[in-house]
């Protein structure tokens, strides 16, 4: 970890490496590199799913296939002991949905306050309609906008887990990237921000210290005030790509949009989306061939 990961991966994902390396050490003390077979391995992964849900134990085992493959390509180990693995975990909580259909959204966009200052329902609108991370909304400065092309330039983020809070490098090199903005969204934080120091976070106030839950209670009573279902902040990311998907927009333009280091990221989290448009392609295709 300190050899490799230590300053070439962002502080928050450094902190779920010592996570999962204090796991290790609860879970199997006495499990030796070298003694690590399918079956250990098999078992240590069954004592974490006891107390996880499906799709941890899922993140829990990707980072130790990594390093246990290393091992494989060291001759530290003979054989890949992660070879056919089984993903166990505890039934899941309830979720929030993770997104909102077109007319939904319209519904929530309808309730928020939109006056004349800088407030969190901005922020939640430029979520809504840009599909930023929050972190990368937090870090948006004056600059960053450039309302003669009607873009925005996302080149940092804001570490707001931090208790001081400082600008911060994207989750990735695919995440610096320039998003167009509609119109009515350039005009409106064209009259918001124009008077606002150029190198400042727009969001940020006097140096407070923010936090996702914050903003995610008002989302929260918007949508209660909109009587749709409840969702996050990056539920509202998901709506956006979604609502892409469904208007025809390519894979690879909402992969780009996203910030996505790749499709196949776009393709797993939005597979429900592709497999009912592929459904819809199907039905184009008969129609069209019956014409022929």
């Amino acid at each position: 970890m300190e050899t490799y990961k230590l300053g070439a991966v962002t502080d928050v994902t450094y902190h779920k490496y010592e996570i999962t390396h204090r796991k290790i050490k609860e879970l199997a003390p006495d499990l030796r590199l070298g003694k690590v077979t399918r079956l250990e391995y098999q078992r240590l992964l069954n004592r974490y799913a006891k107390s996880h849900e499906k799709q941890t134990t899922m993140d829990f085992h990707h980072q130790l296939k990594s390093a246990l493959l290393d091992a494989v390509e060291e001759g530290m180990l003979g054989k890949d002991p992660t070879r056919r693995i089984v993903i166990k975990g505890t039934i899941s909580r309830k979720h929030k949905p993770k997104f909102l259909n077109q007319q939904e959204l319209q519904q929530l966009l309808g309730k928020l306050d939109l006056g004349t200052e800088i407030n969190w329902d901005y922020l939640i609108l430029l979520i809504a309609k840009t599909g930023l991370r929050f972190a990368e909304a937090l870090g948006l400065t004056p600059v960053d906008f450039d309302f003669q092309r009607q873009t925005l330039s996302i080149s940092k983020t804001w570490d707001y887990k931090s208790p001081t809070g400082k600008f911060a490098p994207t989750k990735n090199s695919s995440s610096i990237r320039k998003i167009r903005l509609d119109w009515q969204l350039a005009m409106q934080f064209s009259q918001l921000i124009k008077n606002l120091p150029a190198d400042q976070p727009i969001f940020i106030k006097n140096d407070s210290r923010v936090f996702n839950t914050t903003v995610n209670d008002r989302l929260e009573r918007l949508c209660e005030q909109a009587s749709v279902p409840t969702i996050s902040l990056h539920g509202l990311r998901h709506t956006h790509a979604s609502l892409l998907l469904y208007a025809g927009v390519s894979t690879a333009s909402v992969a780009k949009r996203l910030g996505h280091s790749n499709m196949t990221t776009t393709q797993t989290t939005y597979l429900h989306v592709i497999r009912e448009l592929e459904h819809q392609d199907t039905d184009k295709v008969m129609q069209f061939l019956s014409t022929l």
